[in-house]
C-alpha cells in the first residue's frame, strides 16, 4: 500500500474547528470519513500528539497525516430486482424498498442497494458507495437520486448542498396538530448518551431545518408532508420526536410500535430537481408501499367509522 504524507499549520481561518473538519477538506484526504479511520488508526497528530477528531485547532499547531491510498473495496455485483423510475447515461433514480441499506458498512457488506446497482455502471464519490448522493435509512423506503458519473455526482452533491433538490415524504406521526403546517428549525447532532442515536443539539450539532404539512387527520395519528430544507442523519424522525410527535414505527425514536407496522412509516414519496447535465426539469413520485398503505387503510376504515384511537394493521 502506498503511502504520502501531508502537513500543515492551522491558519487564523481555521482556529477553533474541528480537526477532522479541517483535515476532511484537504483534497489530498477528501472527506472527513477518512479523516475518521486515518485518525483511528493513529495517522494523525497534532504538534505531534495523537488526538481525537472532534479536538479544537489551534492558531500555528501543525498537523501531520500519514496517508495510505485505500484499497480498492470488494464490492460485489447483486442480482436483486429494483423499481427504477429513470435512467439515463448520467443517472438514476430508484425506489428503495425497506430493509436495504443504501451502501456497504460495518455488518452490511452485502444486500445493499450499491451492490444491486453496480451493473447499472453507477459512479463518482468514494469508492465504497460509488454514487450516492444522499441517503435514507435502511427501513425508509422512497426515492433516491444516484450519479452514473463523477461529473454527475459532484453537480448532484452541489445541488443537494444549494438546496436545489426537491425532496418530500410521506410520514404517520403520533398526535394531531392544532395547525395546518409548520417548520421545526433545532440543529441535530450526535446524541451523547447514545451511539446509534441522534438528538437536538446534540454533539457537533448542525442546523436542521423541516417543512411540513397536514395531509390527514386520523383519530390520535396525523399523515403529514415533510419537506427537507437541510439534510441531517435521521433529521424528520428526530425532528417530530422533538415536538412530541414522534413518527409511527420508529424503532429508535418512538416509545412503542402503536400500530405493529415492524419499522417507521416514513416514505421518500417526491423527487424534483434539475437535471445536472441538461437541465431539463424531473419530478417523480413513488406510492406508499403496500405495508404501510395497508396501515393507512386500516386507520382511515377506523376513523370513518369513528372509533380513532390505535389499531393494529389490517383491521
Amino acid at each position: 500500500m502506498a503511502e504520502s504524507f501531508l502537513s500543515f499549520v492551522v491558519s487564523p481561518d481555521e482556529v477553533g474547528a474541528r480537526l477532522d473538519v479541517v483535515l476532511g477538506q484537504r483534497p489530498e484526504v477528501g472527506s472527513r470519513s477518512r479523516v475518521g479511520e486515518l485518525i483511528r488508526i493513529g495517522a494523525v497528530t497534532v504538534d505531534g500528539i495523537a488526538r481525537s477528531k472532534s479536538y479544537r485547532l489551534g492558531e500555528g499547531q501543525v498537523v501531520a497525516a500519514v496517508l495510505a491510498e485505500p484499497a480498492a473495496p470488494s464490492l460485489a455485483v447483486e442480482d436483486v430486482a429494483l423499481s427504477i423510475l429513470y435512467e439515463d447515461e448520467s443517472l438514476l433514480v430508484v425506489d428503495k424498498p425497506a430493509g436495504m441499506p443504501v451502501h456497504p458498512s460495518k455488518g452490511h457488506a452485502a444486500g445493499t442497494l450499491v451492490n444491486a446497482l453496480l451493473g447499472h455502471g453507477i459512479g463518482g464519490g468514494e469508492e465504497f458507495r460509488p454514487g450516492i448522493v444522499h441517503r435514507l435509512d435502511k427501513d425508509t423506503t422512497g426515492l433516491l437520486v444516484v450519479a452514473k458519473s463523477v461529473e454527475a455526482h459532484r453537480r448532484l452533491v452541489h445541488m443537494m448542498k444549494e438546496r436545489k433538490i426537491d425532496r418530500r415524504y410521506l410520514a404517520l406521526v403520533h398526535g394531531g396538530f392544532a395547525s395546518e403546517s409548520g417548520t421545526i428549525e433545532a440543529p441535530i447532532g450526535r446524541d451523547p448518551s447514545s451511539r446509534k442515536s441522534m438528538a437536538v443539539g446534540g454533539t457537533a450539532a448542525r442546523e436542521a431545518r423541516t417543512h411540513f404539512r397536514v395531509l390527514e387527520r386520523l383519530g390520535d395519528f396525523t399523515l403529514v408532508e415533510a419537506r427537507l430544507e437541510t439534510g441531517r442523519t435521521h433529521q424528520i424522525r428526530v425532528h417530530f420526536q422533538a415536538i412530541g410527535h414522534p413518527v409511527v414505527g420508529d424503532p429508535t425514536y418512538a416509545r412503542r410500535d402503536a400500530l405493529e407496522i415492524g419499522r417507521q412509516f416514513l416514505h421518500s414519496y417526491r423527487l424534483a430537481f434539475s437535471h445536472p447535465m441538461t437541465e431539463q426539469p424531473l419530478s417523480f413520485e413513488a406510492p406508499l408501499p403496500a405495508d404501510l398503505a395497508e396501515v393507512l387503510r386500516g386507520l382511515r376504515g377506523r376513523t370513518a367509522a369513528g372509533q380513532g384511537g390505535e389499531i393494529s394493521p389490517g383491521e
